[in-house]
This record gives structure tokens, sequence and C-alpha cells, in this order.
């Protein structure tokens, strides 16, 4: 194969001196002293081109990928110079690109500012919205507040006080009517006398009217009961005559069914009887089938029992046929038994001769066979005679070396044997280790699992506390606003009610404080709540809870001036 080597600056044909040119002379891969290159290239096939010719064959076999560089050259440029254009004519206003780039401005700035008026609308819709939903919640709580017992119990003591006040109202006009009614009684009296007198006239007239009106009622109803007889006689008649009638059908009824019966039951017993012959023809085909059966059975049977004793059935059949072939049978049977007592001792005679062939054969063999053990027993005992003593020697050397060898093999074996039962010791003994720090580990674990349980149970417990706590303070801090409320708005109302003049014992009494309704004392421990005290009898009611001047007495009696809330345990 000729290496082409390329030397820049030298003229074509000159090789630039190797390193194998400058080694001492000798032969290389058996060719001339020093014309070969250290891999072994034969200096003789090389051929130097010039810089221009390189290039040439460079250019010719890279062609395509520098058209193809080329023409991706040309098309960058044109896109960028396409760009360009694009870039100088993108503000030109003159333009349909322009024109249309104005357009969609005008209309993104028209978009944005409707967009803007619709957030406004929304953001008033919202505040709307806001407002109603605040209105709406305002009202619930008022409705829901209205809704709590002691606000409907105080609403119910403001009706009974706006009752009252209409009670009183009603009194005066009583009284003020009473007042200017005083002169008008005798014409009262008259007047109401005439009134009745024209009453007892007009109820006498009315009453004769209705007496006229139940006559002629009674005389209508009459004449209605005769016309329901006269009716009830008719529907009677008919009925009679429908009877009979149904009497007559009933009879043909029975009479028809009793015929469908006997033909029903000429039927059933025609199927019955064409079921028996059926049933007996079913039993006569079975019979004539197991029949059938059992002779193609005993015809297989005889059919086997020929083939196997062929001649001596044929002879028992034959005797059984007639008992006059029965001699001929037998001689025909004497004749058969004897040709084939013929055939058998022929057979007999095959097989001894196959036999003594085949023992003849054996014979031969084996004699060959021991002819060749002792001609090699023979050669054996001449080569042992030669070398009867080296042998010997040897064999006992080789003797001595396998029970070394065996003894060496089974102490070997025995200290592989214990060096695996230390081992497996060893490894039992680690297991056992790990196995008590692995318990060890678990329990410490377990117990560490079990105090860190306690202290979250224990911290889940104090953390309930403290919400309890905080719940029930602020329940309490709840029920101490929503009483002050409350006693803001009765005092308000009762204020408006005593400048009305209206009574307002009832709303004082519904407005006291605390919660419950009930009429014994307050709690205070417990968000001042009234609680209420039953009777222990059947009736159930609430015991009624005073606190009059003379407790009141008997309490600075025994604790002095300061206000307590000890209770001497009365409640009455």
């Amino acid at each position: 194969m000729a290496t082409v080597t390329v030397q820049h600056g030298r003229r074509r044909g000159q090789a630039r001196a190797t390193p194998e040119m400058q080694y001492p002379p000798d032969k290389m891969n058996g060719g001339p002293i020093g014309m070969h290159l250290p891999d072994g290239t034969d200096l003789r096939q090389v051929t130097v081109l010039s810089k221009a010719d390189w290039e040439r064959i460079q250019q010719q076999l890279h062609r395509k990928q520098m058209e193809a560089e080329r023409m991706q050259k040309i098309h960058e440029e044109r896109e960028a110079i396409k760009n360009r254009s694009k870039e100088m004519v993108k503000d030109w206003g003159n333009t349909i690109k322009g024109q249309r780039q104005r357009k969609l401005e005008a209309r993104k700035i028209r978009e944005q500012k409707e967009e803007e008026e619709r957030m406004q609308i929304d953001l008033e819709e919202a505040r709307f919205q806001a407002q109603q939903r605040k209105e709406a919640i305002e009202k619930a709580k008022t409705q829901q507040y209205y809704q709590t017992d002691r606000v409907k119990s105080f609403h119910s003591a403001l009706m009974l006080t706006e009752v009252l006040k209409e009670r009183e109202a009603q009194l005066e006009l009583k009284k003020l009517k009473e007042k200017a009614n005083e002169g008008q009684d005798k014409e009262w009296l008259a007047k109401a006398t005439r009134e009745y007198e024209e009453g007892i006239k007009t109820d006498q007239a009315k009453a004769a009217n209705r007496i006229k009106a139940a006559k002629d009622n009674a005389s209508f109803q009459l004449s209605q009961v005769r016309e329901h007889m006269k009716q009830n006689n008719q529907d009677i008649e008919q009925d009679r005559l429908e009877g009979e009638e149904l009497q007559k059908l009933a009879i043909q009824y029975h009479v028809e069914k009793d015929r469908l019966e006997n033909i029903r039951k000429a039927e059933k017993k025609q199927l019955l009887d064409e079921n028996l012959q059926q049933i007996a023809n079913k039993k006569t085909i079975k019979q004539l089938q197991n029949q059938q059966e059992d002779e193609e059975d005993e015809e297989c049977r005889i059919f086997a029992a020929a083939k196997r004793k062929m001649m001596k059935l044929r002879a028992e059949k034959e005797k059984q046929i007639h008992d006059e072939k029965q001699k001929n049978l037998e001689k025909i049977r004497e004749k058969l038994a004897a040709q084939m007592k013929q055939k058998f001792d022929d057979e007999d005679e095959r097989i001894r001769n196959a036999v003594r062939e085949a023992e003849e054969k054996r014979a031969k063999e084996e004699a060959e066979k021991e002819a060749k053990v002792r001609q090699m027993i023979n050669a054996a005992a001449e080569h042992r005679n030669k070398q009867c003593k080296f042998c010997a020697f040897q064999f006992l050397s080789n003797q001595m070396k396998e029970a070394e060898q065996k003894k060496k093999e089974a102490r070997r074996q025995e200290l592989e044997d214990i060096r695996i039962k230390q081992a497996a010791d060893e490894i039992f003994r680690r297991n056992e280790e790990e196995k008590v720090v692995r318990r060890h580990e678990e329990a410490k674990h377990l117990k560490d699992f079990h105090s860190q349980q306690a202290n979250e149970r224990k911290q889940k417990d104090v953390m309930t506390r403290e919400e309890q706590l905080a719940l029930d303070k602020a329940n309490m801090e709840l029920l101490a606003m929503e009483e002050q409320q409350f006693q803001e708005y009765a005092n308000k109302v009762i204020d408006h009610c005593e400048k009305g003049g209206r009574n307002t014992y009832a709303l004082k009494k519904a407005a006291r404080a605390g919660a419950g309704g009930g009429s014994g004392p307050i709690f205070e421990g417990k968000g001042g709540i009234r609680p209420s005290y039953m009777v222990c009898d059947k009736s159930g009611k609430q015991m009624p809870h005073y606190v009059g001047d003379t407790t009141e007495e008997v309490k600075d009696t025994i604790y002095g001036k300061a206000k307590s809330k000890q209770r001497l345990g009365f409640v009455w």
C-alpha cells in the first residue's frame, strides 16, 4: 500500500531525512539499510505532494461541505438584510403593517380603558354587595339576637306593658263613655224594648215560615219515601229474576263442568293407558336391547374364546348341535391335536437347534476370549518376572504413599471440620451478642417512646386544660358582653316606656341581671346565670326566690355591713 506524505516548502520528489536514515547500517525487515520507518513503512512507496496539490485534493474531497457552508452563509446574510429591513420599516406609518400596528395599539388602549371601566364597575358592585352582605349579616344578627330566650322574654314583658297600657286606655275610655251616656239610659231602654218587640214579631214570622217549610218538606219526603219503596220493590223483583237466571246459569255451569271433568278424566285415563303402554313398550325394547347386547356380548366372548381355543369350542359346539357328529368331530379333534402336537414338536426342535447354535457360538466366543485373557496373563507374568523386584518395591512405595496421603487427607478434613465448627460457633456467639444488644436497644427505644408518650399525653392534658380555661374565660367575657348589651337595650326600652307613661314593672323584672330565666340567686362563677329551683313533688313547679328586708337585716347581723355572697341556706 502506497503512503502519501505532504512536504511543505520542498520540491516534488524530495524526501526529508527520517530517524531511520540516521541509524547505523543494518538490515530492517529484510530490505535495504535505512529505507523503512519504525512502523514498517517503506520509504520507496511514499509519495510527496506539494501544497497546491494537497489543497486541490482537499477541495475535491470537501466540495459538498464547502458548498453547503457557502449557501448557509449566503442565506444568513439574506436573513440579516431582511431583518434589518424589517427593523427599518416597522415604525413607518404609511405602510399597511404600520397602520395595522396603530389600529392594534388603539384597540389595546381602548380595551384597557374598557377594562378599567369594568374594573371600576366591578369594584363598585363589590362594595355594594359587601354593604348588602353587611346589612344582611347585621339584620340576621339582630333577628338571631331577638330569637334568644332572654330577649324573647323581655319582648313578652314589653308586650305585656303595651297590653297594660292599652287596658288602662280602654278603662279610661269606658269611664268617659259611662260619663257621657248617663242621661241616655231611658232612650236606650225604650229603643231596646221596641227592638225586642220587633224582634219577637220577626221571630214569630220566621217560625211560621219554618213550620210551613217543614210541612212542605215532610210531604216531599213522604213522596220520596214512597218513590224509594217502589224503586226498592222493583230492585228486589229484578234481583229475584237475576237470581233465577244465575241459578240456571249455575246449573248449566255445573253440568258443563261435570261434562268437562268427565272428558278430562277420560283424557287422563287414555293418557295414562298410553303412558303405561309406552312404558311397557320401552321395557320390552329395553329387554330386547339387553338381550341383543347379551347376545352380542356372548358372541364376543364366544369369538374371543374361539380365537384362543377355536378347535375346542368348535368341537363342543358341534357336540351340542348334533350328537351324531360327535364321533366325526372327535376324530377331527384328535387329528388336529396330532397336527398341533407335531407342529409343537417341530417348534421345540427348532428352538432346541437355535439354543444349541447359540450355546455353541457363545462357547466359541468365550473360548476366544479366554485365550486372549490367557495370552495377556502370560505376557503380564513374563513382564512381571522381568521386573519383579522393581515392581514389588514400587507397589509397596505406592501403598505407603497412598496410606500417608489418606492420613493427611483425613487429618486435613478433620481440621477443616473443626475450623468450620469454630467459625460457626463464633458466628452464633456474635449473633447472640448482637441479639442481646439489639434487645437492649429496643427496650431502650421502647422506654424512651413510652416516656415520650407520657410526656406528650401530659402536655396534651395541660394544653387541653388551658384551652378549656381559655374557652371558659372567653365564654365569661362573651356572657358579660351579652349581659352589657342586653342591659343597654333593656334600659333604653324601659326609659322610652317610662317616658310614654307605661307600667314598666314587667320590663324591669324581665331585665334584671342574670340569664337563664330562673328565680334563684345569681351564680357569679358560672357567667352570672340565674338557675331554677324545682319542688320535690310530682308537680315539678319552680320555687320562688324572695330576698326581703328581714333577710338583709339577718345577713347584716351575722356577717356585718359588708356585702356578702353567702346565704343562710333558705330558699322560699
